[in-house]
């Protein structure tokens, strides 16, 4: 059902119908500058909308002449001294019409009004948010389930989350009455310097209470003692209310990926954020 994650060439890719997208995790410099011919003409091999790659912005040119353009720029990306671009190939003119375009817009505008405006309401006491470990992956994947009808990686799967876990991400929970409430993760490219803050799901009854701005600044703290600088997100467009998290958090919006992810039970436009420490 989720899509497959190998290598072309030496770098990685996430492929397949279920993001309807070939995705470029990881450039691998040996497969400059013939990949982004090879991306495109599997893409087209296979009958996928979208090629989404994400690379050190010096490496764009190539992608650029090739057909890619450019949608976000994080500035420092990889061990703050080299810039990441977001580019997007489309493959079908229904995948690059933003249909979502002033929704998006309204959402950022929103976000914006609360930039600084703190963690939460101060009458919200903190939450206690520990790190979660293999015991919880079951009751997490019931959340993420409840929480979203489909989602660009299986973490609806407790194997999954289980060897994530194990590997580079590091996940988070608030429980409330003996179960879990909220949870995040910080997927960790130590090699990079980089964490990107995702996998944001707190359950219905449980919101408004602040849970996920708690769980952010929970998890800038243990990325700083891990020792890396670049934090980011790729957020919905269309939830105003993560983009308003990001956005408290002092993060910079970076750009909007277009039709880029499918979540929330449909494929919808991803807003980046950044922030250094």
């Amino acid at each position: 059902m989720y899509d497959t994650i190998e290598k072309l060439g030496k770098s990685l890719i996430q492929h397949g119908p279920y993001n309807d997208r070939i995705y470029l995790m990881k450039l691998d410099t040996d497969d400059v500058p013939d990949l982004p011919a090879r991306l495109e003409a599997m893409a087209r091999d296979r009958g996928y909308s979208k090629v989404f790659a994400k690379i050190p912005a010096e490496y764009g040119k190539g992608f650029e002449n090739q057909g890619f353009r450019r949608e976000a720029l994080v500035p420092g990306f990889y061990n703050g001294s080299h810039d990441a671009a977001f580019l997007g190939l489309y493959l079908s003119a229904d995948r690059e019409r933003n249909i979502y375009e002033e929704e998006t817009r309204k959402n950022l505008d929103l976000a914006e009004q609360k930039r600084g405006r703190g963690s939460s309401s101060t009458s919200t006491p903190t939450p206690t948010i520990t790190r979660a470990a293999a015991d919880d992956v079951e009751e997490m994947s019931v959340v993420y389930r409840e929480v979203f009808p489909s989602y660009p990686f299986p973490i609806h799967d407790p194997a999954y989350l289980l060897e994530t876990m194990k590997t580079h991400v590091r996940y988070y929970i608030v429980r409330q009455e003996g179960h879990i409430a909220a949870i995040s993760s910080a997927e960790m490219d130590i090699d990079a310097g980089n964490a990107e803050m995702t996998d944001f799901a707190t359950r219905p009854e449980f919101r408004g209470l602040g849970l996920a701005v708690h769980l952010l600044a929970h998890m800038e703290q243990e990325m700083g003692e891990v020792g890396l600088p670049m934090l980011y997100t790729i957020a919905r467009s269309l939830s105003p209310g993560m983009n308003i998290v990001f956005a408290r958090r002092g993060y910079t919006w970076a750009g909007t990926l277009v039709n880029n992810t499918n979540i929330s039970g449909k494929i919808e436009n991803m807003n980046v954020w950044y922030k250094t420490r």
